[in-house]
């Protein structure tokens, strides 16, 4: 899916401070967080990097607010990130995501739409592009106006309340102040009894989206957590493992019970049940999913990882329409609220190759992969770990990089469908953060000289240069990164690797996966040269800067497939199909056609699973004609380039690499 545009930042603006005595003894002591002007004339200096925390420990002194309640909050409505002083998908602005949508949608553009492959190798339905909504009028809780709150409460300038960070620290813990007020709760020093207040932040109009985000943000406080924002600012939340939230206050919250009758969701996310329709319209046409019998019929191997490219209600209009295709779920960008369209035991439209339909669950989440701090959430994040977790814990997906895919990461499925596959949830998607709520962190598993690395580069820190989020040829803003970039040699200069299956020039474009590799994927060593790696990739050598003081990856053990001794090279497949011999009477024999890449002599590959020959025949409304066609070949699935292939068990010998 395609990159959008991006929302300009809003000029920054003045002040007003309140008048009473006790804003005036606050305003003395926050001014100077608010980078005030020195009395003195002369250049500013730059900001301290502990000016935030400081910010927060003046704010939560000034409000009553336990300093760790304000900080957790924080934390999951921005990471303590402040973007710029840049509004989000709904409108908020700043560390505390204080939200004003008429703001934000007077300087916003509308975002571009991208579209959707039907079935890939099998695809029966049009393609459609998906329409685009404004940002803020997406269908989410009408929480659009906390800063005009949170100006009224504090005197400060709602100008102030969006560019300015601490300004922002200092309305949010006034919201929650106040939340606990209306509550009739104590403005107490013990974060435990702020459970309500923290639900009512969330601005969620249902209780189990309040309970899910305090939940969140009280097991950020027991944890606690440490992190450098985009600012450069120093943030520690200390861990305090024994807090208890009293959460018997959400029943005085007023918020309305959600329904989840037919979700297969934990029960700890928000779920509701939106229908994709199974149904005929026309010249034996059907749409817009196939009936299963999965896990029983065949294993689910798959999770995919999807992005929109469309907002929350233009998306749910088009997975309710029978014409178009489906996924299982969709995950809101504002709070990781998920609706289910597809049961596990279906087979949703959502891959562009078959056979990872056939195996896997798709999950859709609301945003465009060229603007993530607008709608990679935090919320959005962990509901969807929390899904992650449940699903694969409930069909025995393992938690890896070759299991847990991004559409980006899916094959073609033959060699003319290689170009038009989806390239989301692309650069920016926190994949290493993703696996930290997966409770599978990416670690080193082997020594410094293994044969075998997992990319794992510093999100924050690792920027590389993209082009074309808002135009061809444009350069994208700074940001950080899930992958690393691959040369031709041990050289930012030299060429970047080519993807042969494209048989186009590779780009640093936001959507060109031609010479990029992302966090948690591994590849064998092919050789190394000061502070930089070779790898195995695509059929040929290529080089990443990966400095000891600061690696893209970290060394791994796994098991390794190079071709069988007496052949130059092997076939590459983007599906691993079964042999003509396997159809029985009535199925047509699907051709077992190679890619354009293959696997030679000298090189080796990351093995990722051992899966069987497997064809989902599925061509008819009627049911009883569909079958799983399951052969005698084996195929092992490889990490081969960005994207996952096959490559059939009899061409390959199997070692293992610790």
């Amino acid at each position: 899916m395609r990159g959008s545009a991006t929302v300009p930042e809003p000029a920054p603006g003045g002040r007003r401070v309140r008048t009473t005595a006790g804003a005036l003894a606050a305003a003395a002591l926050l001014l100077p967080l608010l980078g005030a002007a020195p009395s003195v004339a002369g250049p500013a200096a730059p900001p301290a990097p502990d000016r935030l925390q400081r910010a927060f420990a003046a704010a939560a002194a000034e409000y009553h607010v336990p300093q760790s309640v304000l900080l957790g909050v924080s934390y999951l409505q921005s990471r303590w990130d402040a973007h710029g002083g840049a509004p989000s998908v709904t409108g908020g602005y700043g560390p505390m995501h204080l939200t004003d949508a008429r703001t934000a949608l007077a300087g916003a553009s509308h975002h571009g739409g991208g579209t959707e492959d039907p079935r890939g190798d099998d695809a029966r339905a049009p393609r459609r592009t998906r329409e685009a909504t404004p940002p803020a009028t997406n269908g989410l809780p009408a929480r659009l106006t906390t800063l005009r709150r949170a100006a009224e409460l504090t005197g400060l300038s709602p100008d102030a309340l969006r560019t300015d960070p601490a300004a922002n620290v200092s309305g949010g813990a006034a919201l929650l102040a106040a939340a606990q007020r209306e509550l009739g709760e104590p403005l107490s020093e013990d974060p435990a009894d702020w459970y309500g207040a923290v639900a009512r932040f969330s601005g969620a109009d249902d209780s189990a989206t309040a309970a899910a985000y305090a939940d969140d943000v009280y097991g950020v406080i027991r944890a606690g957590e440490r992190r450098t924002t985009d600012a450069g600012q120093r943030i520690t939340l200390a861990a305090r493992p024994d807090v208890v939230p009293d959460t018997a206050q959400l029943a005085h919250t007023g918020l309305r019970a959600a329904a989840s009758a037919g979700t297969e969701c934990p029960a700890s996310v928000s779920c509701e049940w939106i229908p994709a329709p199974y149904e005929e319209f026309g010249d034996g046409d059907y749409g817009n999913h196939d009936l299963g019998n999965r896990p029983a019929s065949q294993r689910i191997r798959y999770i995919v990882v999807h992005d929109t490219e469309g907002t929350w209600n233009g998306v749910l209009n088009m997975v309710q329409d029978p014409t178009y295709v489906s996924w299982n779920y969709t995950l809101r960008s504002t709070d990781g609220h998920i609706a289910q369209h597809v049961k596990a035991k279906d087979v949703a439209w959502h891959a562009g190759n078959w056979y990872v339909n056939a195996n896997s669950v798709g999950l859709e989440h609301e945003g465009f992969l060229a603007d993530p701090d607008a709608w990679y959430t935090e919320a959005m994040y962990r509901s969807s770990a929390r899904l992650v977790k449940y699903l694969a814990g409930k069909y025995d997906i393992p938690l890896d990089r070759q299991h847990i895919l991004g559409h980006d990461n899916v094959p073609g499925p033959t060699a003319s469908t290689v170009p038009g596959m989806h390239t989301d949830p692309g650069p920016y998607w926190d994949w290493r953060h993703y696996f930290q709520l997966l409770g599978r962190p990416i670690e080193p598993t082997a020594g410094k000289k293994a044969q075998l690395v997992t990319i794992r580069p510093d999100y924050d820190t690792n920027r590389p240069e993209y082009t074309g989020c808002t135009a061809a040829g444009t350069p994208c803003p700074a940001h950080g990164s899930s992958e690393v970039r691959l040369y031709t040699d041990h050289d930012v200069n030299a060429p970047l690797v080519e993807d042969v299956g494209l048989g186009t020039t590779p780009t640093t474009g936001v959507n060109d996966l031609s010479s990029r590799v992302s966090t948690g994927q591994q590849f064998a060593v092919a050789d190394r040269w000061g502070d930089w790696t070779a790898i195995w990739y695509l059929g040929q050598k290529a080089w990443f800067h990966d400095p000891k003081k600061h690696p893209a990856a970290v060394p791994a053990s796994g098991r390794l497939v190079t071709p069988r001794a007496g052949l130059e090279s092997v076939p590459v497949y983007g599906r691993a199909y079964p042999e003509s011999a396997a159809y029985p009477a009535g199925v047509p024999a699907q051709a077992v056609s190679p890619l354009r890449y293959t696997l030679p002599k000298g090189q080796a590959y990351v093995v990722g699973d051992e899966v069987p020959g497997e064809y989902y025949y599925a061509v008819t409304f009627d049911e009883a004609s569909h079958r799983v066609v399951t052969g005698r070949d084996r195929y092992y699935e490889i990490q081969y380039g960005h994207r996952v292939a096959y490559v059939r068990a009899a061409d390959v010998t199997l070692t293992t690499a610790r």
